[in-house]
């Protein structure tokens, strides 16, 4: 048995002595200098849990200072009010604004104002309902700012507007939020056709207001085209609207890009969205929005080298804002939604015959890498793809699927239920799969 000298065994009791020494940072982690038994410390899960504080507060409140374009510019805080209250026209009452899928929390009323709801003591068809929802912050992804009278003096959106939802557990449109969930009830650009003044939208695009207005009310409901904005194409090669779909923001933990057709990354559409959909304020660089041929209204504007006129109010939020975006859990379908012995023997038919798990690798449902796709070989256009730099088209991630249903499935709602995705494949790489299998595999589907 070895046996340490006199000078080694000085040495160890030196070392542990600094370890015990009080005052001493513990190197282990944890903190004995009050003598009784205490908490771990963990700093990497107090920065998680920090991280994960400020980005649900930039996802659901934060306006990136985005006023400025949508209350200074197209003046829609005006259009909101109404006359009656300081603006202009009729003003958006409770009722529009949920006909319009915009969604009110429910946790943001206080207990009188639920009760006097349930009661029908609330005038819903009155603008300054509205603006008593704004003051409270109950309208999800609308910020509205008021002067000490109450009057409405500017009005943001957040990422919420589009990427939350609510449960409905009040009433329909009124609930408990749901973050990340598409919302796919939202007609954005009615929204937008609300505003007064769509001038500054009419010159960037190189058109007139008229023509703007038809092109955004021909959107519909959980639709948006965040390209029209790059290339200017309001419409795709034989008609009808070029918008695509609202996509959920959550299940995209080790999913490579984030949108369909592989723009970037989770915080690379961040900083997009924020800068050139939203209009805050902030930073952004994309030297590919340089090409003037593919994207010519982009080019001109400069819109890949954006820089903010006074304060960045973009760029210190896309760190929180990406890990909460990553810490967003992916929704359980509802109890009875689907046949669960049709579903295991979906999932052989997904990782056997039907050949789903080579793009659609589990637990991901999606690539690990790059997970980009040529139109050819999914077997439709390759219009949307070829509006994005890369020209291809993104593995969708599975997860969840059953939540943002609504609208259709594909980047565009093409297909309208999971038969037609399935008929789809089955028919594109002649699977031959039988009745059975096709509704095996819905079910499995519905099940992820």
């Amino acid at each position: 048995m070895l046996r340490p000298t006199r000078r080694a065994a000085a040495h160890l009791l030196a070392l542990a002595s600094l370890f015990l020494a009080p005052g001493c940072d513990n190197v282990f982690g944890e903190d004995h200098s009050s003598g009784g038994a205490t908490s771990p410390v963990d700093p990497v899960a107090d920065n998680a849990a920090a991280l994960i504080a400020d980005g649900r507060q930039a996802f659901r409140f934060d306006t990136f200072g985005d006023e400025a374009f949508w209350s200074d510019a197209l003046h829609l805080d005006e259009a909101v009010a109404g006359a009656a209250n300081g603006g202009v026209g009729p003003g958006l009452s409770p009722a529009q604004a949920l006909a319009l899928g915009l969604k009110v929390d429910s946790e943001a009323l206080e207990p009188a104002l639920q009760q006097a709801l349930l009661a029908g003591q609330v005038d819903l068809d009155d603008p300054a309902t509205t603006l008593a929802l704004l003051q409270r912050e109950a309208v999800l992804g609308v910020h509205g700012t008021f002067d000490p009278t109450g009057q409405l003096q500017s009005l943001g959106i957040q990422c919420a507007l589009c990427h939350s939802t609510v449960d409905d557990s009040f009433a329909p449109g009124i609930g408990v939020r749901r973050d990340g969930w598409a919302n796919r009830d939202l007609d954005v650009g009615a929204i937008v056709t609300l505003a007064p003044d769509l001038s500054s939208v009419a010159a960037l695009l190189g058109t007139d207001e008229t023509t703007v207005r038809a092109v955004l009310h021909s959107w519909g409901p959980g639709k948006f085209d965040a390209q029209l904005f790059l290339d200017g194409q309001a419409t795709k090669p034989g008609g009808g609207s070029s918008a695509t779909l609202i996509p959920p923001a959550f299940g995209l933990g080790g999913i490579n890009m984030h949108t369909s057709t592989g723009w970037g990354s989770v915080t690379y559409w961040n900083a997009f969205v924020a800068n050139l959909e939203m209009h805050g304020q902030g930073t952004f660089y994309d030297p590919r929005l340089d090409d003037a041929f593919k994207f010519p209204v982009a080019a001109a504007a400069g819109s890949g080298h954006v820089q903010p006129a006074l304060e960045d109010r973009v760029t210190p939020a896309l760190e929180a804002l990406q890990f909460y975006q990553l810490a967003l859990p992916i929704p359980e379908p509802p109890e009875g939604s689907f046949d669960p012995l049709a579903a295991q023997a979906g999932a052989l038919v997904f990782n056997g015959v039907a050949q789903c798990a080579r793009c659609h690798v589990p637990p991901l449902y999606s690539e690990p890498g790059w997970n980009m796709h040529t139109a050819d070989e999914i077997g439709i256009d390759d219009f949307q793809a070829q509006r994005s730099p890369d020209g291809r088209y993104r593995t969708a991630p599975l997860r969840g699927l059953f939540s943002h249903a609504r609208g259709g499935y594909y980047h565009d709602g093409r297909f309208a239920t999971l038969a037609d995705v399935v008929a789809h494949y089955d028919a594109e790489f002649a699977l031959g799969l039988t009745a059975q299998d096709r509704d095996d595999l819905i079910e499995f589907l519905k099940s992820l």
